[in-house]
């Protein structure tokens, strides 16, 4: 059941459109992130369902309601900003209540619903405690709760772990899908870190210049790739420009230069002339004079270095230059002859 709707929506700024026609649609009770590089219109479109800015064009529905002109106020949303936005005066109880407070709830229920969002967070215990006495993690929990207390019809995650060091942000990306699904609440999450955004989403909507290039399950946008900036945005490093292109069932035959591969078909393949290779998917072979076979292109190493598990080669080849990265007991010298295996079903061909 759609809950939300963004039906061709423009939004300007300073008379620059940074959303144009903009379509998205998002399930009850699904976490959709809306991933893509900085000035891709991510935040803005969060602000405008936030309600913070207003639409030039289009129309926003919201569990069957225009909700294109409701103000802020009206709009029973719960947002968690990327800087918390806590009340250093108050304390954790304080900052939680203050939603509840300016709906003038009574001092008893304010008590009872402070406490159960306390649960939810992991927070008992530190009702009396003030921002300044907290951690990175648990200021950003508050900061959860207090978007949590007022009960919202949906809630909004403004890069809610950007300022957190690697390790807290693991935790709290885990603990912010946890609460989600323990609450069930259709939450709209905006980050520019693809693996956050995988890791907790049922749906990433990939943003390009104000448009979304592909909305799918982060496994599929993972494995299929529909667009060349998508693929590069997401970690493919390897490009092959096709000439040509014949229908063989399954299969693709697809030429490049004096090279043939044959390729897996999937459902973006369809008017694609570019394959994408990811370089852990690219095998790197010792052995030589295998180039007229199809799948095979000979090359020669321009430099290795060293991952931990792996070695990471850069390989000159008459394609063009590839990544790849390589299971070897040793780096490979620079000008050593070396075959590339593109495996045919680890091919993604791309618009």
């Amino acid at each position: 059941m759609t809950l939300l709707s963004l039906d061709q929506v423009t939004v300007a700024y300073q008379k620059q459109d940074i959303l144009k026609d903009f379509q998205l649609n998002i399930e009850k009770g699904q976490l959709i992130s809306l991933l893509g590089p900085s000035g891709c219109g991510k935040t803005t479109t969060l602000r405008l369902i936030a309600g913070f800015i207003d639409a030039k064009e289009g129309r926003f529905t919201f569990d069957g309601q225009d909700y294109t002109k409701v103000p802020v106020s009206k709009r029973n949303f719960g947002f968690v900003f990327q800087n918390y936005a806590l009340f250093p005066h108050l304390s954790v109880y304080d900052n939680i209540a203050f939603g509840l407070k300016l709906r003038k709830k009574s001092k008893t229920d304010i008590e009872k619903r402070v406490k159960q969002v306390l649960e939810v967070v992991n927070l008992i215990g530190f009702e009396n405690r003030y921002p300044k006495e907290l951690s990175g993690g648990q200021r950003q929990r508050v900061a959860i709760a207090r978007a949590l207390i007022i009960e919202p019809d949906l809630l909004l995650f403004d890069e809610p772990l950007s300022n957190l060091d690697a390790n807290l942000r693991e935790s709290m990306r885990v603990e912010i899908r946890r609460i989600q699904q323990e609450l069930g609440i259709t939450t709209v999450y905006v980050s520019h870190d693809q693996e956050e955004c995988f890791s907790i989403s049922d749906q990433v909507a990939i943003m390009n210049n104000g448009v979304i290039e592909q909305l799918h399950t982060p496994a599929h946008i993972y494995r299929y790739p529909k667009t060349r900036f998508v693929a590069e945005f997401i970690g493919f490093k390897n490009f092959i420009a096709f000439s040509d292109r014949q229908d063989q069932g399954d299969h693709l035959l697809m030429t490049a230069g004096s090279h043939t591969f044959q390729v897996t078909k999937h459902e973006n393949s369809e008017a694609g002339m570019t394959g994408a290779i990811r370089p852990d998917d690219l095998q790197l072979l010792l052995e030589t004079g295998q180039a007229e076979r199809p799948n095979h292109v000979s090359g020669t190493i321009k430099i290795c270095t060293f991952l931990g598990r792996s070695y990471q080669c850069t390989v000159e080849t008459t394609l063009g230059t590839f990544t790849v990265n390589a299971t070897i007991a040793q780096p490979l010298a620079i000008g050593t002859a070396v075959t590339l295996l593109f495996p045919e079903d680890k091919i993604v061909v791309v618009q």
